[in-house]
C-alpha cells in the first residue's frame, strides 16, 4: 500500500490500495481505519481537498463501508 503524509489537522496519512480499492486513514491521534471499495477518483478527490477531514467526513464515511484496524504510533 502507498502512503503519503497530508496536511490535515486530523489526518496524518493516507494510504491507497488500488487493487483491492482499500482507503487508509491514519488519524494524528494513531487510530487507524480501512474504508472499503473507494475508487482511485475519490482518493485522489480527497487528496486534492482543501480540508481534508471535512472531505472524509461528508464524502467518503457516509458512502463506503469502514473498519477499524488498530492504532500506529509514531
Amino acid at each position: 500500500m502507498r502512503r503519503a503524509a497530508v496536511q490535515s489537522s486530523s489526518i496524518a496519512t493516507v494510504g491507497y490500495d488500488e487493487e483491492e480499492q482499500v482507503l487508509e486513514i491514519v488519524f494524528s491521534d494513531g487510530r487507524v481505519y480501512h474504508f472499503l471499495e473507494v475508487p482511485p477518483e475519490r482518493v485522489l478527490s480527497l487528496l486534492r481537498a482543501e480540508s481534508k477531514g471535512r472531505f472524509l467526513n461528508t464524502e467518503i464515511k457516509p458512502n463506503f463501508g469502514h473498519r477499524a484496524v488498530g492504532r500506529r504510533w509514531s
